[in-house]
């Protein structure tokens, strides 16, 4: 279900709304806690293999948080998830050229009521900067976030336009150094490892991109909390 344009302005036009008022308050424990996992176009492992990559791939990614538990904004967002798809301008995380400017579009979990898409909206924006400014879209689906039994293993759903299943890559007895190339685009990340991308389909309107690969070595699994 598309959102209307009048609601799309105003879920964009919402400010930060999870500033702590205090010292104290900003001491307790987290207020949300979650899922994450990411999907680039390009490898971000091994090293080498990355880096040979800078600049002819690597500048669409998928962004995907589920809350287990938290509010945002004083909004209850416990069991809901959202999705960013971004199209930037060069390889997402190469030190030497800017993803600036980016467009994205935002898909929120249809389970989700117009405060809580309004707060979904707002926290990724926070978790992704500039990334996720120029916002083209927002359009809420039924959104499939679950994790696999094995380590770094997700199948994320979101309507008919996007699937992504990863697998995590066996990277436990290399140098921290060669791990990944890039750094996964989301902040406030209190554990990430790199994982293979086993199926990545996205044949969503508005970005003018659309691929369908497997084996891609460009996934982050992770999980959040502030």
């Amino acid at each position: 279900m598309k959102i209307p344009g009048l609601l799309v302005a105003l879920l964009l036009a919402i400010p930060a709304m999870a500033q702590p008022a205090d010292k104290t308050e900003a001491l307790k424990a987290p207020q949300m806690t979650g899922q994450y996992v990411e999907s680039r176009d390009g490898d971000i492992y091994p090293v080498c293999i990355a880096n040979g990559q800078v600049d002819l791939v690597g500048r669409d990614a998928v962004l995907a948080w589920h809350v287990d538990r938290g509010t945002w904004g004083n909004v209850n967002l416990d069991g809901l998830s959202i999705v960013a798809v971004v199209r930037a301008s060069n390889t997402l995380g190469d030190p030497y050229s800017s993803p600036l400017p980016a467009r994205a579009k935002l898909l929120v979990d249809q389970n989700a009521n117009l405060k809580q898409r309004a707060a979904l909206v707002n926290f990724v924006q926070e978790q992704a900067g500039q990334l996720l400014t120029n916002v083209i879209g927002v359009e809420a689906v039924p959104i499939q976030f679950s994790l696999g039994q094995q380590r770094g293993t997700v199948t994320l759903r979101a309507g008919a336009q996007l699937l992504l299943t990863t697998q995590a890559l066996n990277v436990d007895m290399l140098p921290e150094s060669e791990v990944a190339s890039f750094p996964p685009l989301a902040s406030h990340l209190t554990h990430s490892i790199p994982a293979m991308s086993t199926e990545s389909v996205y044949s969503g309107s508005g970005l003018g991109i659309n691929w369908n690969e497997s084996g891609r070595r460009g996934s982050f699994v992770g999980t959040f909390a502030l």
